[in-house]
């Protein structure tokens, strides 16, 4: 055989086995299966409490009562004793109109009370008719209505008590009878209307308690009571209106301001649960809580809440009294999960 040809089939098998040997090499033992530690969670037993029922609702507080005060005629304002911001007392002289038309109606009662006066004893005698004592008894009616009207809308007095709100006019101006020469509002009580869910309109009495807070005076909370409601629901936003009562003897709160009024509704017996065992499923805003099946696995829950309140839940829906809610490590858990419980 030639050498040539023997030298090279020497070269091939040796190269055959270098490649057999690489081969080996390579290859790699299975690799062992990682065992992934169940989750560490605690629970509670869902425990059922008696829960508050409330609303509270964004309200403005109003005067209990607003007068303006005019004269029945326009006339010159002769005299002005009071101001803006001035309190009042309920038939405190507030302004004094020309006195003229008055003094003239006074001296004709005055006139004609003296002449009934005569005429009633000479009637007694006989010495006039019947018919000419009854049409003086008339006129001196009719001049004594004249003269308290005029009386009425010459010395104007206040009607309630309360503040002056609004001064339109000043001393010697005339009354135009365009606008109030003054608007008295009484401020003891005050009033508030909010309007709540016809849902509720059954759960609502008079002299249920209110409780009022404002922005202007956040450190003070005050006592109302529920003193109307209206007896018609409306039909657009299916709310009934309700008036409270606000006694306000010091005279704290003022018409116009921004309110809060809280209104209960009585308790529930419901299930409470801590804030943080619930939490919100991503993608349709449901809430959900896992609790403790058998076998130590995580069961997934849909609960509908209530109230929160003191870092808490009320449940209304979605879980029975007794179970054993997850309330810490639940944040990676999934439905079927199995945990261990620490």
């Amino acid at each position: 055989m030639n050498r040539k040809v023997v030298y090279l089939l020497a070269a091939a098998v040796v190269m055959a086995g270098c490649g057999n040997n690489s081969e080996k090499k390579t290859q790699s033992p299975s690799e062992p299966t990682v065992v992934k530690a169940a989750p560490i969670v605690r629970v509670m037993p869902a425990p059922v409490q008696e829960v508050e029922q409330y609303e509270t609702y964004s309200t403005t507080v109003q005067a209990y009562a607003t007068n303006n005060i005019v004269p029945q005629s326009g006339n010159r304002i002769q005299k002005i004793f009071v101001e803006v911001g001035d309190f009042v007392s309920a038939g405190q002289v507030l302004a004094e109109m020309d006195r003229v038309q008055l003094d003239q109606a006074r001296l004709k009662y005055v006139n004609d009370s003296s002449e009934f006066d005569r005429m009633k004893s000479l009637f007694e005698q006989g010495g006039v008719s019947q018919s000419d004592f009854e049409a003086m008894e008339l006129a001196c009616k009719v001049s004594r209505s004249t003269y308290l009207n005029l009386e009425e809308n010459t010395i104007l007095r206040s009607p309630i008590s309360g503040v002056v709100t609004a001064r339109n006019y000043d001393r010697g101006d005339m009354y135009a009878m365009a606008q109030p020469i003054f608007t008295v509002q009484q401020i003891t009580p005050v009033k508030l209307y909010v309007a709540i869910s016809e849902s509720d309109y059954t759960k609502v009495k008079r002299g249920d308690p209110v409780s009022i807070t404002t922005d202007a005076i956040p450190d003070a909370t005050f006592s109302g009571r529920v003193e109307r409601i209206y007896p018609t629901i409306d039909a657009a936003s299916h709310t009934v209106n309700v008036e409270i009562h606000v006694q306000n003897s010091y005279r704290t709160l003022r018409p116009g301001m921004y309110a809060k009024a809280r209104l209960t509704f009585g308790k529930n017996s419901s299930i409470v649960i801590p804030d943080s065992a619930v939490q919100k499923q991503q993608g349709s805003g449901q809430r959900i809580v896992f609790v403790l099946g058998e076998g130590d696995t995580a069961v997934q829950r849909f609960v509908k809440l209530g109230r929160h309140f003191d870092s808490k839940y009320e449940v209304l829906e979605g879980l029975s009294e007794g179970e054993k809610v997850i309330v810490k490590g639940q944040s990676t858990l999934r439905d079927g999960l199995k945990v261990e419980v620490r």
